[in-house]
């Protein structure tokens, strides 16, 4: 069974709510100022029967969806891994659509932790207006992973590295528009994922979470006993890919290692960390009604 495969592209411009902040939390962060909406947007049917698809961020407030299911592109607007996507007609995993949506302007970016993705919240809207989607959010108990040190007191293994980077001076260079420095070998102050790739740079290791949870299938919960702000790259094997989303617009990700290890065993091996299974908590979305849309 083929998976769609959820990239991450978060840079010192682009942030989005992590998926264990709190409702009210979320609340409050997104009510300090009106929600964005899409100046004009197309939808149409996808009847191509490709099983590949792509949603892009693009420069000027754009989003563009080529061929792309509706879950995964809730999942995008909400910030959800998909276990945390719950509900919804069997419908939304298999017709696929082709969005094009505009925002007026050019929104400015985030810095990270400082509240959600202007495009992310518009496509919300666009999701309420055009297919009727209806949530709410609930808690429940759920499958988890803790993430450990692979060994007691151990030592992080050779790709996890304590960060160099300044992300407050990165975050305040971003508001006024600088780019970030060149000549990095991972993201600076973010996170970015590909197929068989996760680069993490300059973020502290509460957002290790963010990072697995997607590819691990569950959310991850830190118990590692780390402090301070971490760099690593993750190269591990692809078992399948259907699209991907939110990565940067004119940019192709490298191709995977075909003799990469398998994500979990990637993990041990080049961060000194593994997943350990349990229960706990997890905020889930739940779908209440969602409607065909009406087509341009």
């Amino acid at each position: 069974m083929r998976k769609l495969l959820l990239g991450m592209c978060l840079v010192a411009a682009v942030a989005i709510v992590p998926p264990w902040l709190s409702a009210s939390a979320r609340q409050a962060a997104q009510e300090t100022t009106p929600a964005p909406v899409f100046e004009v947007a197309s939808i149409k049917a996808n009847k191509s029967g490709d099983t590949n698809g792509m949603l892009r961020r693009q420069p000027g407030g754009r989003i563009n969806a080529t061929n792309m299911p509706l879950r995964p592109l809730i999942q995008f607007a909400y910030t959800l891994a998909p276990y945390q996507l719950v509900g919804g007609p069997g419908w939304m995993a298999g017709e696929r659509y082709d969005i094009v949506a505009k925002m007026e302007g050019n929104p400015s970016p985030v810095a990270p932790g400082a509240g959600p993705d202007p495009a992310q919240l518009a496509l919300r809207g666009l999701l309420e207006d055009r297919f009727k989607l209806k949530v709410h959010r609930e808690t429940r108990e759920m499958d988890i992973y803790a993430l450990v040190m692979a060994k007691p007191r151990g030592s992080p293994g050779p790709n996890l590295k304590p960060t160099t980077q300044d992300c407050a001076a990165a975050a305040a260079a971003a508001q006024r528009g600088a780019p970030p420095p060149p000549g990095s070998n991972v993201p600076f102050c973010g996170i970015q994922g590909g197929p068989g790739r996760i680069k993490f740079g300059g973020l502290p290791v509460s957002a290790f979470g963010q990072a697995f949870s997607g590819q691990a299938g569950r959310m991850v919960v830190d118990r590692t006993g780390l402090n301070g702000s971490w760099d690593f790259e993750l190269n591990f094997a692809v078992e399948g890919r259907g699209g991907q989303i939110g990565g940067p617009a004119g940019q192709d990700a490298p191709a995977p290692d075909p003799n990469a290890p398998s994500f979990f065993t990637a993990i041990q091996e080049q961060l000194g960390l593994k997943l350990e299974s349990t229960k706990g908590p997890v905020e889930v979305l739940v779908i209440d009604s969602i409607e065909h849309p009406v087509e341009d």
